[in-house]
């Protein structure tokens, strides 16, 4: 794999498998997630990603390795993710629709950090690459640092099922190496990335030494500064889909 792509995707998976469309019992997403830290690709795996409610049935050695959805802060928790602002011993990220950046002012003062939701289980839950733009580029404007979820369990952005069900409805969803590279090329100071979110050819991606978007490009070391300081995760209800996509597309 090149140094580019690896750096790009470092750690960069938080694993909901309780939620949407997976939906799988906590047990379950649990024992895929002990499986996951252990296996090949473990080098792309964050936090365990449970609500308050699930925590009864996680095994204390999680602990420091849950990202906890809940509205107070919970001490097993390595991160929190909240509706609004708290306080907290650990990293909160609170949730920002993607056209009502008014509270990211806010949300930087307390010390949280920003979360958008990119997609859902129905063509409307899909904020435009307008909409995503503005919101990373707001958070780059601001030095705030965020994590996005939902709808980024394909790496470009393309159409896809919705859901795992026959019926299910399809939509073009974002994909996580477009908003992975337009969140590194705004923490480095470029402003026009809607079209980096809005790209769909494979080809217009390259990594080796470098990541490349068409004629612009980021060093490793640019890319491993945005991802630590500016984007940090992105959350998925699946590990092997990512996985199994980047490899049909060559990239592994």
């Amino acid at each position: 794999m090149s140094p580019a792509l690896k750096a790009l995707l470092h750690g960069f998976i938080d694993y909901a498998g309780i939620y949407p469309p997976a939906k799988l019992p906590i047990e379950t997403a649990v024992t895929n997630y002990d499986t996951y830290q252990n296996g090949e690709y473990a080098w792309m795996l964050h936090w365990l990603v449970v609500g308050v409610n699930e925590l009864e049935h996680v095994p204390v050695a999680f602990d420091g390795s849950l990202s906890v959805l809940a509205e107070a802060d919970n001490s097993r928790a390595a991160s929190m993710e909240t509706k609004g602002v708290i306080q907290a011993d650990r990293p909160v990220y609170c949730e920002v629709g993607a056209n009502n950046l008014a509270c990211l002012d806010r949300i930087k003062q307390t010390g949280c950090f920003a979360k958008i939701r990119t997609g859902g289980l129905v063509p409307d839950a899909i904020p435009a690459p307008q909409a995503v733009a503005n919101f990373i580029l707001a958070c780059a404007e601001r030095r705030l640092p965020f994590k996005a979820t939902a709808g980024l369990h394909h790496p470009l952005r393309s159409l896809q099922s919705l859901t795992y069900e026959a019926d299910s409805p399809k939509a073009v969803m974002h994909g996580f190496i477009n908003v992975l590279m337009a969140a590194a090329f705004a923490w480095h100071g470029k402003k026009d990335i809607e079209p980096i979110i809005a790209e769909t050819d494979p080809k217009a991606f390259v990594f080796d030494e470098r990541a490349h978007f068409r004629d612009i490009s980021l060093s490793v070391s640019e890319i491993e500064d945005a991802r630590r300081n500016f984007i940090h995760t992105v959350g998925s209800c699946s590990f092997e889909e990512p996985i199994y996509d980047l490899q049909k597309l060559g990239l592994f």
